[in-house]
């Protein structure tokens, strides 16, 4: 009798830790490492409705900005800073591990913060008029190859982004030296599109949620979709660049990140509510809203990813002559 005593009142404890241990913090921040409007603002504004609709906070998460070098600002800031808010979230994107891949966020690297969920995902794809010659991937390439300097991409970022990568990915299929195409930067995913329907550029190399608007009309045609295979839906009938020979594969992953001194039950608590939230209506009706794909992970399984994205970057970095 009194072992089981002894048991019941060591359970007791036990259960009592673990709902101490998952306390939701009195307070609760989103921090996007970007001006007002762009996606890290939307990733943010996902998991804040998101949190709210499904009660699982009581009061609205604070979204602030941090804009800076695609995410180095913020990161600096929270790990030299701010290192143990447990209420605090940071917006991170591939975007961002690609600076990191590049040495661009200063002197921190990617073991320096808690990785803590990812929230979805877009995919690269590349994009040219509803009355472009080209109608499938392998016609532009062929193009392309024939003729790189009769062929202007276009793109919302500079040379070493994400959509340089793509684009530099594509030349490098058919043997072309990168640095060699024509490729003329925008600010924002917008302007590409409009140079594109104005015909001031041949091709769009983006992402697949800039130009869902355009699907339903017939302005634009998605000659591939950068997934490792097709999407679902209405995007069902847009192939992927895998199954037309090139193997180039780019989602363009979303999600938060931590400061490096939080708490293991802090951090804990987050891994689980965001393990919670992903499997809600109301998230997914929000992710959805957003223009992102299903791609669910958290804690360690983040982690992994990211660290390996992150050497995967670096290496195709070097070979294009961006990093050391």
């Amino acid at each position: 009798m009194k072992t089981f005593k002894t048991l019941l009142t060591a359970a007791s404890l036990l259960l009592c830790t673990s709902a101490f241990a998952t306390t939701a913090p009195n307070r609760t921040e989103c921090i996007a490492p970007a001006k007002p409007g762009g996606g890290f603002d939307l990733t943010c504004k996902l998991i804040q409705v998101s949190l709210l609709e499904t009660k699982i906070i009581n009061s609205p998460m604070r979204v602030t900005f941090m804009p800076g070098g695609v995410g180095a600002v913020a990161y600096n800031a929270i790990i030299a800073q701010r290192p143990a808010e447990p209420g605090t979230v940071v917006a991170f994107s591939g975007g961002s591990l690609l600076n990191l891949a590049q040495g661009k966020f200063g002197r921190y690297n990617v073991n320096d913060v808690r990785w803590l969920a990812s929230v979805g995902t877009d995919y690269g794809m590349i994009a040219v008029r509803q009355d472009s010659p080209y109608k499938t991937l392998a016609d532009l390439m062929e193009a392309f190859k024939k003729a790189p300097d009769s062929i202007v991409f276009g793109a919302g970022a500079s040379i070493g982004s994400q959509d340089w990568m793509k684009t530099a990915l594509l030349a490098k299929e058919v043997g072309i030296d990168p640095r060699k195409m024509r490729y003329v930067a925008f600010e924002g995913g917008g302007e590409p599109i409009t140079a594109l329907l104005g015909n001031h550029i041949q091709v769009v190399s983006g992402d697949l949620s800039e130009t869902l608007p355009y699907l339903n009309g017939d302005k634009i045609r998605i000659l591939a979709i950068y997934a490792d295979k097709r999407l679902n839906g209405e995007l069902a009938n847009i192939p992927t660049a895998k199954e037309q020979g090139y193997d180039i594969v780019w989602p363009v992953i979303r999600g938060f990140y931590m400061g490096p001194k939080v708490s293991d039950a802090q951090y804990q608590w987050w891994v689980d509510t965001f393990k919670t939230l992903q499997q809600t209506a109301e998230f997914k009706k929000q992710r959805e809203l957003r223009g992102l794909f299903e791609l669910n992970m958290t804690g360690k399984e983040l982690d992994d990813y990211v660290k390996k994205q992150v050497i995967q970057y670096h290496e195709m970095a070097k070979s294009f002559g961006l990093a050391k």
